[in-house]
C-alpha cells in the first residue's frame, strides 16, 4: 500500500510538472542558465561536508520528489512567520520544479552565493524596516549575478533599469553603473521597495509593480475590476510578471528546504567574511592594482562589475573598490605606489583626454630627451607594476623590452629598464608627484598641526580614514598610533588624527 501511495505521488508531481512548465523564454531561466557561465564559480568544486547535512541520508545523486500535499504544508507554515501571502498553487510549482529539479546545479550555486550577498541585504532591509523576506527578491531577479543584464537593459543583482536607477541616485555613465554596485544598488532597491508598498500597501502587488512598474499593475487592477488581490489580477498582468510572484514564492521554499530536495551550497570564492573595501581618490586601473598587489586581474574585475571598463575615475567623493581582504595590509603599504601607478592602457582605455594628455607628454619626452638604459635586478615580493612605477615607465614598456608574454617575474630576474631624460621637459605624473612630496613635507610640522580623534566605525580601513581627512596617510595615523593594529581596527576605537590648521 506504502508503495502504491508513493507511485501515485510521484505520477501527481510529474504530471503538475508536465502540465506547468516554466517557458523556454522565463527571465527567470534565463539568469539561471547565465549562471552557469560564470567563470568565478564554473569550477568550484563542493566545499560544504555534505554528510554532515545530509539528514536525510540521501543517495550523492537522488533527486526527491513530495506530493502536492507536502508542499503545500511546508508553505504554510513558512508563510505563518511571513508578512507575503506565500500560496501554494500550480504556477509556484512549476517554479520549485525548476529550481529543485531541472536547474538544480544553478540552485546549488545560488546557495552558496548567498554566503557573499544575503548578510548585505538582511542589513539594508533592517535599515529600511522591510521584510527579510525580500532578499529572495534578488534570487527571482539575477540569480544572484551582479553583472545580470535583461533583454530589456535591467542590470545588476536588483535589475534596475538606467531611468528608476538614475531616479534613485545611481550613476550610470561611459565607466561607472552603479547599478551593478552591491551596496548602493541594495540601498537603492529598498527604498524603491519601500515607495512600492506605501502605494500599493500589498507585498504581492508591490512585488508585482517592481517588475513592470506601478503604472502595468493600476492598469491590471482596473481591468480586473478594481480587485486589489495579486492572483485577482493575474490574468491582467504582462506575462514575465506572471510568473514574477510564483517564482519568489518558490524560492522562499527552496531555500528553506534545500536539504529536504538534496541540495547543498557550492560555496563561492569569496564570502561576505572574506571581501573588503578601500577607497580611492584618484584615476586608477584595476589591472595595474592587480600588478602591483599581485592579485587575480580577473577576480577584482568580477568584485567590481560597477566599472564597466576596469577603469576608476576621479569621482565626486571617494570611489569604493571591493577586493578580497587579505590584500588589504599590502594595499595599504603600497598606498603611494598605487596612488601614482595610473597608466592609460590601450586595451582599456580611460577617457580620452587624460589618455591624449599622457601620449603628449610621453611623446615630448621621448623626442626631446636622451634614453638610458639599465637593469634591475627584481627583488623578492616586486611586481611589474612596482618596477614600472618607480622607474617611470609603463608596464606594457617593460613586458616590450623584456620579451614577456606575461606579467610573472620572479626573484633574481634581470630585467631592462630604458627611461628618457631631459632638463626640460616633465611630465604631468612627474609634476604632481614632486608638488604631493612638498606638500607632504610641510605638513610634517607639529606646530602646524591640530590634533583631533576619529572613533572607528563599521567597516573603516585605515586607508578610508586618511582620505577623510585632506593631507593625512596612513604613515602619519601610524605614527600618532603606536599600538594600532592595522591588520583589525576595533569598531569604537578612538584614533588620533593630525590635520593642518585653518
Amino acid at each position: 500500500m506504502r508503495n502504491i501511495h508513493l507511485f501515485l505521488a510521484l505520477f501527481s508531481a510529474g504530471a503538475l510538472l508536465a502540465q506547468n512548465s516554466v517557458p523556454a523564454d522565463d527571465p527567470v531561466l534565463e539568469n539561471l542558465d547565465k549562471l552557469s557561465i560564470l567563470p568565478w564559480l564554473k569550477n568550484d568544486a563542493f566545499s560544504t561536508d555534505v554528510s554532515a547535512l545530509n539528514v536525510h541520508h540521501f543517495a550523492p545523486d537522488a533527486v526527491p520528489t513530495y506530493s502536492p500535499e507536502v508542499y503545500q504544508q511546508r508553505l504554510l507554515e513558512l508563510d505563518e512567520k511571513s508578512p507575503f501571502k506565500l500560496t501554494y498553487n500550480e504556477p509556484v510549482q512549476a517554479y520549485i520544479n525548476l529550481y529543485a529539479q531541472s536547474r538544480r546545479e544553478q540552485t546549488q550555486r545560488m546557495l552558496g552565493l548567498k554566503e557573499l550577498y544575503f548578510p548585505i541585504f538582511e542589513q539594508a532591509l533592517d535599515r529600511y524596516g522591510l521584510p527579510q523576506e525580500l532578499k529572495y527578491l534578488a534570487v527571482v531577479e539575477s540569480a544572484l549575478y551582479p553583472g545580470a543584464r535583461s533583454r530589456a537593459a535591467a542590470v545588476g543583482l536588483w535589475q534596475f533599469m538606467i531611468g528608476t536607477g538614475k531616479m534613485y541616485g545611481l550613476r550610470v555613465d561611459s565607466y561607472v553603473d552603479e547599478r551593478c554596485d552591491i551596496y548602493k544598488s541594495t540601498d537603492a532597491a529598498c527604498r524603491y521597495l519601500k515607495d512600492l508598498y506605501g502605494i500599493f500597501g500589498d507585498w504581492q502587488l508591490a512585488l508585482a509593480a517592481y517588475n513592470c512598474g506601478p503604472g502595468n499593475v493600476n492598469k491590471a487592477i482596473r481591468r480586473s475590476g478594481g480587485k486589489l488581490d495579486y492572483w485577482s489580477i493575474y490574468a491582467n498582468l504582462p506575462r514575465e510578471t506572471r510568473g514574477y510572484v510564483p517564482a519568489f514564492i518558490a524560492v522562499n521554499y527552496i531555500f528553506n528546504h534545500a536539504a529536504d530536495h538534496n541540495m547543498y551550497p557550492v560555496i563561492p570564492n569569496y564570502c561576505a567574511y572574506e571581501v573588503d573595501t578601500i577607497q580611492v581618490r584618484y584615476p586608477l586601473q584595476l589591472s595595474q592594482l592587480a600588478a602591483i598587489t599581485g592579485a587575480n586581474p580577473q577576480e577584482l574585475l568580477d568584485l567590481n562589475p560597477m566599472f564597466k571598463t576596469g577603469y576608476v575615475p576621479k569621482m565626486d567623493g571617494p570611489a569604493t573598490i571591493y577586493v578580497p581582504r587579505t590584500l588589504v595590509a599590502g594595499i595599504i603599504e603600497q598606498e603611494d605606489t598605487i596612488s601614482r601607478s595610473y597608466q592609460p592602457d590601450i586595451s582599456n582605455p580611460a577617457p580620452a583626454s587624460a589618455s591624449a594628455s599622457a601620449s603628449a607628454v610621453t611623446m615630448v619626452q621621448k623626442s626631446s630627451g636622451t634614453q638610458k638604459t639599465k637593469t634591475h635586478v627584481v627583488r623578492r615580493g616586486e611586481s611589474l607594476g612596482v618596477i614600472a612605477s618607480r622607474n617611470g615607465v609603463s608596464v606594457r614598456d617593460l613586458r616590450s623590452w623584456n620579451s614577456l608574454r606575461s606579467d610573472h617575474i620572479h626573484a633574481g630576474q634581470q630585467l631592462v629598464v630604458k627611461r628618457y631624460s631631459s632638463p626640460v621637459a616633465v611630465t604631468a605624473q612627474a609634476a604632481q608627484v614632486e608638488t604631493e612630496k612638498v606638500e607632504a613635507q610641510g605638513s610634517a610640522t607639529p606646530s602646524e598641526l591640530e590634533y583631533i580623534y576619529h572613533t572607528v566605525q563599521p567597516g573603516d580601513t585605515l586607508w578610508g580614514i586618511a582620505k577623510n581627512y585632506p593631507g593625512v596617510t596612513v604613515d602619519d595615523i601610524k605614527r600618532l598610533n603606536g599600538d594600532l593594529n592595522t591588520r583589525h581596527l576595533n569598531v569604537g576605537k578612538k584614533l588620533k588624527v593630525g590635520v593642518n590648521k585653518g
